[in-house]
């Protein structure tokens, strides 16, 4: 099936509110990761801090800082979660595509889901192979420069 007719199917069975959040997650977060918005929170956290001796460094003054830190942090971590959700998914299925359209192993498609006991495992057999992998290609070269020496 095409990703384009998927992805049709998917926005019309898709609640409305998911498809806004998607949206709006995705916008907020490159928003938030911007050298501009960086900017601004710095200028805001500069002019609240030039103006402490004005409100005498009160509670509420410390107060105002303090709950719209709080606020804005507490929302992003929803927002980047939901981005980074939706971009490790696109990734794994990019990656399993990959992985299933080469003469890579079938195996690795999914293993996302696996323990962590189970990963550290795949990943030192891997390491493992691609030791074997190393030293065969350095017999190969110690071979051939052999060779050459001869010749």
């Amino acid at each position: 099936m095409q990703a384009a007719a998927i992805r049709e199917r998917s926005l019309t069975q898709a609640s409305w509110f998911n498809a806004t959040f998607a949206k709006f997650a995705t916008m907020t977060a490159h928003f938030a990761g911007s050298p501009a918005t960086f900017l601004v929170s710095l200028l805001v956290v500069v002019g609240w801090a030039a103006s402490g001796p004005f409100f005498g460094y009160s509670e509420t003054w410390q107060l105002v800082i303090n709950t719209g830190t709080t606020i804005v942090t507490f929302l992003m971590v929803f927002v980047i979660q939901n981005t980074q959700n939706r971009d490790g998914a696109a990734v794994q299925t990019k990656l399993d595509e990959l992985i299933r359209s080469s003469a890579a192993e079938d195996e690795f498609m999914g293993i996302e889901r696996l323990t962590d006991a189970e990963l550290e495992e795949l990943h030192a057999h891997c390491e493992s192979a691609a030791q074997r992998s190393h030293s065969a290609l350095e017999r190969t070269r110690a071979e051939r420069e052999a060779r050459r020496g001869r010749s």
